[in-house]
């Protein structure tokens, strides 16, 4: 995947769980790790907006492209 979400990274900083971030932005647990662990399709502006108003960040504390490997991908 070209794109790296780094949730855990500022959940970290801002010393939240996982359970704290999902209920505080209004989605489910279950999707936040979806979302975390690389495997979202997508993510609406309005939950990475709730995400960034929640954790006190920009987008791209969030969000960062990496070029893919050559040989895998």
């Amino acid at each position: 995947m070209a794109i790296t979400v780094d949730i855990d990274v500022m959940l970290a900083r801002r010393k939240m769980s996982v359970g704290e971030l999902a209920d505080r932005v209004g989605i489910t647990p279950a999707n936040l790790a979806v979302l975390k662990n690389g495997r979202a399709k997508a993510v609406r502006f309005a939950t990475l907006a709730a995400l960034c108003e929640v954790l006190e960040c920009q987008p791209g504390d969030l969000l960062r492209w990496e070029a893919e490997d050559a040989a895998g991908g």
